[in-house]
Order: C-alpha cells, then sequence, then structure tokens
C-alpha cells in the first residue's frame, strides 16, 4: 500500500512531524512517499493519504488546502488523514487553549476529502527562525516560545492509522 504523507510548514516543524509519521508508517511496511504540498505532481499512484499544515491565525497554509482540494477531486473514496500543529505553550493558559481550537478550515478540508479524522497536534515555536511583528509578538506573549511537540502521541496516532491502512485492501487505482 502506498501512502503519502504532505504537510504545509512555514518554519519546518509541521515537516518534522509529517517526517515521523511516516516513519512510523514505514516501519509496519507501508511504501511511504514524503512530500511538500505544493510538489505533488500526481495524486493516483496513492492508496492512502496524511495531511497536515502548520496553523496560523486558525487556518491552515494555502499550499496545503490546494492540496486538499486535490485529493477530494482526483482520488475520491481514499483513506484520509488530516493534522493539525499550532499549540505552543502551558496547555493551561487560556491562549493556548485558544491555538487548540479546531482550524477554522476544518469543515471545508472534511468535505473536500471525507477525511477519516482529524488530529490537533502541538507545535513548536523559535523566535530565531521568526521576523517583525511576529518575534515582537513573543515579549507580549511569553510563554509560549519552545518545542512542545509530543512525539509519543504523534507516533501513536500514527501507529492507529497504521493499523487501519494494513488493515484494509488497497482500493484499485485507476489507470
Amino acid at each position: 500500500m502506498k501512502v503519502l504523507v504532505s504537510a504545509s510548514s512555514r518554519y519546518g516543524s509541521t515537516a518534522e512531524i509529517a517526517q515521523v509519521v511516516a516513519e512510523v508508517l514505514r516501519s509496519d511496511g507501508l511504501d511511504v512517499s514524503v512530500v511538500e504540498p505544493g510538489a505533488v505532481e500526481s495524486l493516483e499512484t496513492f492508496d492512502a493519504v496524511v495531511l497536515g499544515s502548520a496553523v496560523y491565525t486558525g487556518h491552515w497554509l494555502a499550499p496545503a488546502i490546494g492540496l486538499a482540494e486535490r485529493v477530494g477531486r482526483e482520488i475520491p473514496g481514499r483513506p484520509v488523514w488530516l493534522f493539525s500543529s499550532g499549540p505552543v505553550g502551558d496547555p493551561s493558559r487560556k491562549l493556548v487553549q485558544q491555538m487548540g481550537a479546531d482550524p477554522v478550515d476544518l469543515p471545508a478540508l472534511f468535505q473536500a476529502t471525507r477525511a477519516r479524522g482529524h488530529r490537533m497536534l502541538a507545535g513548536k515555536l523559535d523566535s530565531h527562525k521568526l521576523r517583525g511583528l511576529q518575534r515582537a509578538a513573543l515579549f507580549i506573549m511569553r510563554g509560549i516560545e519552545g518545542d512542545f511537540r509530543d512525539w509519543d502521541a504523534v507516533r501513536s496516532w500514527a501507529q492507529s492509522i497504521a493499523d487501519v491502512l494494513l488493515a484494509t485492501p488497497a482500493a484499485p487505482r485507476s489507470r
């Protein structure tokens, strides 16, 4: 079974999540390609898709939204899972809880892809990669810089996808 893992990542931390998802799927014997959304040329060769995006101001990044729309048009009925990377900081803080809300785009993403599920995953914020106003905002919103990704949760979620895929025969591909 051939699986596409793709993620839009502004500063690289969401792409790192995609790599870990791919490692788990590969460790279970699945044939996995990791490709940035804007670089995906054809979807026809894939039996399943795991698609993610960093979330900024409640929205997925445009390349991931575009790929989600293509998935729905080009390979309808294939299994799809979605993930978002966003919340950073202490989860007990109200600001961080707001960051953990489902992206505004999620209903449209589900409609386009008929995804089997969505997972919100904690993210990483490195001030050295930020510029201008984003970097200045860290002085106001203290305590949100750092790596808050839960790698055990990422691996567990990826394993649940592998379990489903391994139990499901691949759909015939169009030629």
